[in-house]
Parts: C-alpha cells; sequence; structure tokens
C-alpha cells in the first residue's frame, strides 16, 4: 500500500475510532479533533469518562463491528448556515469544538467538507458525520488491521490556556503482520530510550528549569569528544570560527524580525534602568532604559559581524561556523528528553556567497553533511526540500525571483546527490527554502539532523552588501546550515541508535583497568598512563567490589575494552583482554594492545 492509500485508511480509521465511541458512550462525549499519524491515528474528546486501556477491548470490538458492516464514506458540503445549524442538533449538540471549526473555515473562505459513515441524513447509531477535508477510503470493510495504543492528556489546540481533553491513539497498518512488527520495534524502542539508558550521562532536574540539561561527567566527555571532532571537520573543511553571546539587545531583535515573528518562543532576560551616582562632574544623570532578550537563534550576530566591514566579491564566500546555545521556550508538554528542550547548542554555520557560488556551496555542504553521517554509521537518510506556498505569497518575505532561483537550486542538488528525496510545498520558512535531512537509526526510525536553509529576510532587513566585479553594491545569499542540527537531539540519537554501547572513537570510557587486587594496582596505574599518553580514555577500577562483579559491572556499563591485570600480566608486560559482548579475547602485550587500539580509534571504526 502505498503512502496516500494508507493515509486514508488511517484517516479512515480515526472516524471509525469516533464512531465507536460515541455509539458507546451516547450524549457523554465530545469529538474535537484528531488527524492521521505516521503510524496510524488520534483523536481528542471531552468526556466526563475517564477512558482508559481497560476499555480498549469494548472500543476496538465496536470499532470492528463498524468496519465488518462496510458503511461507504461520503463527501459531501454544507454552506455555513447548514453546518452550523447541523452541528448544533442531534449527536453534536452543545458540541463547541465543532463550531470553533465552523469559525476557522469560515475565516478561511472555504467550503465546509464534511465525511458520511453510513447513509447520507441519518443519525446515530446507523450513521456518524463529521467536519472533515479528507481524503478517506471508499468504505469502512477497506480499513485493514488497527489496535488502540495509548490514553493521554491533550490541551485544545496544544494551549495551556484551554480545556484538558483525552487523546486516544490507535495504530492502523494494512496487516496485522505489519502492527506486530511494528510494537516488536516499538519493545526495542523502548529498551533503547535515551531518557532510560542515558542517565549515566545527562540530568534534567525540574529544580533546575524543565528543558535545561546538564551534564555528567560522561556526558560532557561524550559532548567534547563529539565537539572536537566537529571543530577538526570543520576547519578542515575551509570554515571560520566565530561566536556570539547568549543574550542581545530588543533593538537587535526587532531588526532581524524575530520580536514579530517568533516573539512567544523567546525569553525575555534583563530591563535595566539604573541612575549612575558617579560622575566626574558629580552630577547624577539618569541612564536610558535598556531590555536584553536571550537569543533563540545566532544569525543575527553572525550578521552584525559580517556588518562590521566591507566585503569584495573576491572574499566571497564565507563560511562562519559557530557551536551556540540559544534559548526557546517550547511547552511543558512537548518537552521530551534531549530531542526537545528549552536550552541547546545549534552547530550554526552561514554560508554568505554570490549567486554564481550558490550551487557549488550547497552541493559542499551536502558533501560534508555525507562524511558526517559516514562517521557515525548512518548510511540511510531522506531529503525533504521544503518549497514556499506559490497559492499565499504574503507568508514570505524576499523577491520571488531568488525565491525560484533558491528552490531550483536546491532541488537540483538534491538531484546530483542522488538521494531520495520528496517535496513539501508550502513547508518553508518565511524567510527562505531549505533541505531537511531526517537520517533512520538502527530501527529504521527517522531523525531530524541537517537542515540547510535560505535566508531572504536578515540580508535585506541588514542591509548586507558586497561589491561585485563591477564595484557596484550587491546584496549577498545567505545560507543557513547545521548538521547535527543540535549536540543534544544528536545525542539522543545517539544514544538510542547505539542502545547506549558507543564505537569506540566516541566512547567516553574506552577502556577499563581492572587489578585482580591491591598489590597490581602499581602495575594498572602503569597502563592508565601509556593509554593516557595515548590519548586513550581509560580507568583504574580498584574498589572493594570482587573481580566477577567488577567484570559484570563493566559490560553492564558497555564499556569497549576491559584489561585485567595479575601477576601473570605483571610478569609478561601483558594484558588480559575482554571486549564488550565478544568477552575473552586472551592475553596481549600491553604496547601491541594500545597500538592496537590507537588504530582502531583513528579509523572511526562503528
Amino acid at each position: 500500500m502505498n503512502k496516500q492509500d494508507l493515509e486514508k485508511m488511517r484517516h479512515s480509521c480515526e472516524h471509525v475510532l469516533t464512531m465507536a465511541m460515541m455509539r458507546l458512550w451516547p450524549g457523554r462525549i465530545k469529538a474535537a479533533m484528531g488527524p492521521a499519524t505516521a503510524e496510524g491515528f488520534y483523536f481528542d474528546f471531552d468526556s466526563d469518562i475517564r477512558i482508559s486501556s481497560d476499555n480498549f477491548k469494548k472500543i476496538e470490538a465496536e470499532m470492528a463491528k463498524i468496519i465488518a458492516e462496510d458503511l461507504p464514506i461520503i463527501r459531501d458540503e454544507m454552506t455555513i448556515e447548514e453546518a452550523r445549524k447541523f452541528f448544533s442538533g442531534n449527536t453534536y449538540k452543545d458540541n463547541e469544538y465543532k463550531h470553533e471549526w465552523l469559525d476557522l473555515i469560515e475565516g478561511r473562505g472555504e467550503k465546509i467538507s464534511v465525511y458520511w459513515m453510513g447513509e447520507k441524513g441519518k443519525d446515530m447509531p446507523e450513521t456518524f458525520v463529521d467536519i472533515c477535508s479528507g481524503p478517506h477510503v471508499e468504505s469502512t470493510g477497506k480499513i485493514g488491521a488497527f489496535k488502540l495504543q495509548k490514553v493521554a492528556g491533550a490541551y485544545w489546540h496544544g494551549d495551556e490556556k484551554n480545556k484538558m481533553l483525552q487523546r486516544v491513539y490507535g495504530l492502523a497498518f494494512e496487516t496485522q503482520a505489519e502492527i506486530d512488527n511494528y510494537l516488536t520495534l516499538l519493545a526495542e524502542a523502548e529498551k533503547r530510550d535515551h531518557r532510560i539508558i542515558g542517565k549515566d550521562l545527562f540530568l534534567i532536574e525540574p529544580k533546575v528549569g524543565l528543558g535545561l540539561v546538564m551534564w555528567k561527567p560522561k556526558g560532557a566527555l561524550l559532548w567534547r569528544v563529539l565537539e572536537d571532532f566537529w571543530y577538526k571537520a570543520h576547519l578542515e573543511n575551509g570554515y571560520d570560527l566565530v561566536r556570539s553571546p547568549h543574550i542581545g539587545s530588543r533593538t537587535l531583535w526587532e531588526t532581524s524580525g524575530h520580536c514579530n515573528f517568533y516573539n512567544d518562543s523567546m525569553y525575555p532576560v534583563l530591563e535595566v534602568s539604573k541612575t549612575l551616582k558617579e560622575m566626574q562632574d558629580g552630577v547624577t544623570v539618569d541612564c536610558p532604559q535598556e531590555e536584553y532578550l536571550l537569543k533563540p537563534m545566532n544569525c543575527p550576530f553572525h550578521v552584525e559581524i559580517y556588518k562590521s566591514e566591507k566585503w569584495s566579491y573576491k572574499q566571497l564566500p564565507l563560511r562562519w561556523a559557530e557551536c551556540g546555545t540559544v534559548y526557546r521556550y517550547e511547552k511543558s508538554g512537548e518537552l521530551s528528553g534531549l530531542t526537545r528542550v528549552r536550552g541547546f547548542t545549534q552547530d550554526d554555520a552561514h554560508i554568505i556567497c554570490t549567486k554564481e557560488q550558490m550551487e557549488s556551496e550547497l552541493a559542499r555542504v551536502a558533501e560534508f553533511a555525507k562524511m558526517m553521517f559516514d562517521s557515525f554509521g548512518f548510511k540511510q537518510y531522506k531529503i525533504y526540500l521544503s518549497l514556499g506556498d506559490p497559492k499565499n505569497p504574503g507568508k514570505y518575505v524576499g523577491d520571488r525571483v531568488k525565491w525560484d532561483m533558491a528552490e531550483k537550486t536546491l532541488e537540483k542538488v538534491a538531484q546530483k546527490l542522488g538521494i531520495e528525496y520528496e517535496k513539501e510545498e508550502g513547508e518553508a520558512a518565511f524567510y527562505g527554502p531549505k533541505l531537511d535531512y531526517k537520517v533512520k537509526d538502527a530501527l529504521g526510525r527517522e531523525w531530524q539532523c541537517t537542515t540547510i536553509q535560505f535566508d531572504f529576510n536578515l540580508p535585506e532587513r541588514f542591509d548586507m552588501t558586497f561589491t561585485n566585479a563591477n564595484g557596484e553594491e550587491e546584496q549577498p545569499f545567505m545560507i543557513h546550515r547545521a548538521l547535527f542540527g543540535s549536540f543534544e537531539r544528536f545525542m539522543g540519537l545517539l544514544i538510542e541508535h547505539y542502545a547506549g554501547a558507543f564505537p569506540l572513537w566516541l566512547s567516553p570510557e574506552q577502556i577499563r583497568i581492572l587489578p585482580v587486587s591491591e598489590k597490581f594496582e602499581d602495575y594498572a596505574n602503569e597502563i592508565l598512563a601509556e593509554c593516557r599518553k595515548n590519548g586513550l580514555r581509560a580507568k583504574v577500577i580498584s574498589d572493594g567490589d570482587s573481580l566477577p562483579k567488577r567484570i559484570r559491572n563493566s559490560e553492564k556499563e558497555k564499556v569497549p575494552y576491559v584489561l585485567v591485570v595479575g601477576e601473570k600480566e605483571v610478569t609478561d608486560k601483558t594484558v588480559a583482554v575482554r571486549k564488550h559482548k565478544a568477552g575473552d579475547l586472551g592475553a596481549k602485550p600491553m604496547s601491541d594492545f594500545i597500538a592496537q587500539v590507537v588504530e582502531e580509534v583513528s579509523e572511526k571504526r562503528v
């Protein structure tokens, strides 16, 4: 079944869920809204009945009955007056959610589209109807396998100021075998959940602040390894480094447009209005009020650095990169471990170039992204090409000619890469089209990583120019680019992809040395010194636990190599090597083992 047909089926199954709920509890269920999802569907209900998984068997039985009835699914249209009258009585009496949707549709000047499930014109329980733009399958009998999954609270429109509704999630696939396979993957995903297996790496403490990450020693070391790799790769790929502060004046954000377009996601920081009392002439002077905001993005700072000098076309392109921490207000219900936070570090870069350099610079970034993915063992990824909406040009800033050029160039680069890509019309940001890379992890799940984004907003707002070959002032093209996306999300991806068992080059602790008893600690420390001298991350563990327990703990903590040293190893200058998952590899000369590991790290084997 193709993607479009699968979405139709899932959307239709969501209507079946709603019909079943209203059949089972007539007059006590207010149907709000719900869409198809990547795995199935969900729907939000307002009810005095507490819905739980205990109800699932009963609801699923009613859904199966509706599917077996093979009810036709028929599209219909109503005028706004007909719709208001219809959704004020019968099944939908006193349902304020439907009337809010009608108000919204009327405001957009669109037609009221409804879908009947069963014979048109009848009411429950024989027939169900809802406001919907579709599409759907022809009848309920065309719906494949389904399973209700969970219930969660959800604010209406995702706004914490609105009423909390009950959201019922379900799965829908063509066959039961596909559902079973998905549930197996889901169980494996739960075992890999970075919020659980990453507890020794990071901490999110409500007392400190929701969505604010603190890194424990192992996590901070992993971060450092990633950051060192990032800096080295960028310097080798022709980037210059810049740095910017964590706050900026309101004037900066007003100029960039963030105060208008991004205000709800920005944190205010500090208002300063004080009187200076120590002046050279002894006169007291009032200072003007200053207001500073935490930065949600690094871009305006990079632009100001550019603006501080005059540039010629001969000096372009400029490639400026920064690991810059930004802060964005995310609703508490949307926060999730490392993948959705309020403070995060973008591996940000801005490329400022001429029109003629656009294509080659984009191709260069694409090759850079591929190198990054290869280094971590990600072989499968997909590109999403986010374009503007030609029907709604008022949503975007910048000259349409430049937009067309940028969109065509992005698509041309995507085609040259030979990678599967998908167009998403209307998904571009207000300031430019973009390419989004989503990598597949070990379980085949997609994770948002690399973004390559054109920006027609900041060059215009900040009046960025360079002197072209004719000696005239010209506006440059500006490309935003992040490869990891953010360090936090990328580390969450790595934890789950590797199930916590990082490849040797990434592992915070590469080697653990276990002396059999205290009298062999001197030799263990000698090995430790040699490891550190060769740039390897190692530790000696010689606490009061027995050797078997220390070995078990090392395996549980997924340390790549464990070296056991006792009388024989001291005499022979060897180490007894154990490898994670592989077990005992036997004895090796200490110098040979260290040389082997150094080579393995340098090759970045994954």
